[in-house]
């Protein structure tokens, strides 16, 4: 196989990478479906046969980044730490992420159809850690470790999906440093005191 042009005038790692840059920004500003190759091609500044040559076309960019996060992942989510501590992780991960937190709720208000199995099977693994926990104290017993999970999720993205609820209550950016870590600071504390619960 012939060697593309930029791949002889380029790096190809750094190549990739700025695909895959280039690729996260344009699915997080317009979802899976709204985002064109030519424009990623653009936005990398490759042409867009290199896209087809390195990652098979659009379907194949977006599985590249969804395997960039599960690898990022697994940096920020101590699974050993407190609940609070594991939920606080991924509030300072949406702030400093915001690219993949939005690509996920792009994802959820377009795709009604049935999950990914790596990601069903991701959170099959977390709902039997919340089970442990449950088991171990930390979450009360009258509480369904399903819809904990939903809701710890729900708000570790509060700062992506509801930027105006933030501004509004806050008075701060929801992209801002700031306003990540009061509010990892507070999701914390309010984690914890499901463990309170417990004890009492």
């Amino acid at each position: 196989m012939r060697r593309a042009p930029e791949e002889r005038q380029r790096d190809p790692e750094r190549t990739k990478a700025r695909i895959l840059q280039a690729a996260l920004e344009e699915f997080a500003a317009k979802g899976f479906a709204g985002a064109r190759v030519n424009e990623i091609a653009a936005r990398a500044g490759v042409n867009k046969q290199l896209i087809s040559y390195y990652f098979g076309g659009k379907e194949g960019l977006y599985q590249a980044i969804t395997t960039r996060w599960q690898s990022e992942e697994s940096a920020f989510a101590d699974r050993t730490s407190s609940l609070g501590a594991l939920v606080a992780g991924y509030v300072r991960a949406n702030a400093e992420r915001r690219d993949f937190g939005k690509l996920l709720v792009w994802q959820g208000l377009t795709d009604d159809g049935p999950p990914d199995a790596a990601f069903a099977e991701d959170v099959r693994r977390d709902l039997e850690g919340l089970r442990k926990r449950q088991e171990a104290g930390e979450l009360p017993a009258d509480l369904d470790p399903a819809a904990v999970l939903v809701a710890f999720f729900a708000m570790a993205a509060a700062g992506i999906s509801f930027p105006q609820l933030v501004r509004a209550a806050f008075d701060l950016d929801p992209a801002s440093p700031e306003f990540a870590g009061h509010y990892a600071e507070q999701l914390e504390k309010l984690v914890g005191h499901l463990a309170e619960v417990t004890d009492s």
